[in-house]
């Protein structure tokens, strides 16, 4: 077989990522509902069409007042005033507030004209009509100045900020009711093997689950891209080439297992046979070499430069895992519009020794642990490729260097978190 003649092999970890990342497209903008806009990012500044608050109102419950009337006002000479109006939130004041009076006024609620200050309920006294103050007031005193928060045609969000609660609050008070967002990358996920079995398979005679499918599954949903599971292909090329071909309209294909080298894995074969350039192949890293990237330089319907990305994982679930969370989920979340698309790295002490082979770069399940402002990281012990539950027990992945053989307890490390946050960093930051 005579594979594409770009094709690397056996690249660094650095280089596999930045060449994953050169040529993974920002998909373009689509308006939705706000209330459907939760873990999007924006593809478009916003600007404020209204300013916030719309006008002065009261910071708290209490009395609307001239601040000239309660200069000599005290606990033991309160100042008594008329009370000529309530205002509650919501509603406008209906008079002008001359001197020598006090209107009722409740938070939120506007300040009437002519007012230029609030007393806090719990500095007066109050019957038939009528308010003692038993404290004077500022000018300004728990007042909210119209748009001190927001002034019109203030910019309060940029294209690629990424909205959380606060933000889609922030919109709905400006009044958007729609907003524009990049769109959600649709990812098909395939498995291949006749030792596959779906979750509720028989799996008599050394057959397994599917498990890499159902963890890339959640991991996509979880992410806020729209994954597409697209079933077990047989081990033949024609079961192969029938899957890649139902996964063509994608924005992205993962596939599990069938990338190395082996009689019975078809998916580099099948990839060049549909017009998949592949970039590379083999990545000096453990667990997770045997991974393949490529793309489709134009999509199923014929639009050039719009085909999808390539990412042919290892088999073995925690290679799998791995692979995912260091190329698969930083090329989605650039698709989704993030700008940091890589997880946090920390600086942590190791407690135990560690060893290993120069030659390739180990990624160590370690848990994680403070101890008076310092992280330590001991590992979750089992490292094979094949320990799943391994990874349900780690907080992070240890950096074990590509030509380091030995790290030694008391070493500071490098560990890169694990966990539901979407980004942190711009770029593999170890």
């Amino acid at each position: 077989m005579v594979w594409a003649v770009k094709m690397r092999q056996g690249i660094g970890v650095y280089e596999a990522s930045e060449r994953i990342q050169a040529v993974t497209p920002v998909l373009g903008p689509e308006s939705v509902l706000l209330g459907e806009a939760a873990g999007r990012v924006l593809a478009e500044p916003i600007f404020s069409s209204r300013q916030l608050p719309p006008a002065d109102n009261s910071a708290m419950d209490g009395y609307a007042v001239h601040s000239a009337d309660l200069v000599d006002a005290s606990e033991g000479e309160p100042v008594r005033l008329p009370v000529v109006e309530e205002i509650p939130a919501g509603a406008g004041s209906s008079q002008r507030l001359q001197p020598g009076a006090a209107a009722r006024i409740f938070t939120g609620a506007p300040v009437p004209e002519g007012a230029d200050a609030v007393v806090r309920q719990e500095d007066t006294r109050s019957e038939d009509n009528q308010v003692w103050v038993t404290v004077s007031v500022k000018p300004g005193e728990n007042v909210r100045d119209a748009g001190e928060d927001i002034q019109l045609g203030d910019q309060v969000l940029g294209g690629g900020d990424s909205l959380g609660a606060v933000e889609i609050g922030l919109l709905a008070s400006l009044g958007r009711s729609m907003v524009r967002v990049h769109r959600r990358p649709r990812v098909a996920i395939l498995s291949g093997g006749d030792e596959l079995v779906e979750v509720d398979g028989d799996v008599r005679g050394g057959r397994i689950v599917a498990s890499n499918s159902y963890a890339l599954v959640a991991a996509c949903r979880l992410l806020g891209a729209e994954p597409l599971y697209l079933g077990i292909s047989e081990d033949r090329p024609e079961s192969v080439e029938e899957q890649f071909r139902a996964a063509l309209d994608s924005d992205c294909i993962v596939s599990s297992a069938g990338v190395s080298v082996g009689d019975h894995d078809h998916v580099r074969p099948v990839l060049e046979k549909l017009g998949c350039e592949l970039d590379f192949w083999g990545v000096r890293m453990k667990p997770g070499y045997p991974l393949a990237f490529g793309r489709f330089e134009e999509a199923a319907s014929g639009v050039a430069g719009r085909g999808p990305l390539v990412f042919g994982l290892p088999g073995n679930p925690v290679s799998a895992n791995v692979s995912y969370n260091l190329f698969v989920r930083p090329a989605l979340l650039k698709m989704m519009g993030y700008s940091t698309c890589f997880r946090p790295v920390i600086r942590a002490r190791l407690m135990e020794s560690l060893r290993k082979k120069p030659g390739r770069m180990h990624f160590v399940r370690v848990i994680l642990e403070n101890r008076e402002g310092i992280w330590e990281a001991t590992s979750t012990g089992n490292q094979s490729s094949g320990a799943l539950s391994s990874m349900t027990r780690a907080d992070g992945l240890l950096v074990f260097p590509e030509e380091a053989e030995e790290l030694s307890a008391g070493d500071e490390v490098l560990v890169q978190l694990l966990g539901d946050a979407p980004a942190g960093e711009m770029a593999l930051g170890f």
